[in-house]
């Protein structure tokens, strides 16, 4: 698990926020941010800069890429 701010995050999956390269996003029951590519890969990332509304409308702009999210 790698812990980092919203917009380190952001910038470390900038050249794969879209469906060909992730196959989906989720939160765990930990809060932890879980983003699944299509190669089999899974990171795991521990958010510590936001709140949860910060967190949502991170997933509305990743659905908007056609990343299926599940919240």
């Amino acid at each position: 698990m790698k812990t980092c701010s919203l917009n380190d995050f952001m910038e470390e999956l900038k050249p794969w926020l879209d469906k060909n390269h992730i196959r989906k996003a989720a939160r765990d029951e930990n809060g932890h941010f879980i983003v699944h590519f299509v190669d089999g890969m899974k990171n795991v990332y521990h958010i510590d800069d936001c709140n949860d509304a910060q967190i949502k409308d991170m997933m509305k702009k990743l659905k908007s890429r056609g990343i299926t999210v599940e919240e």
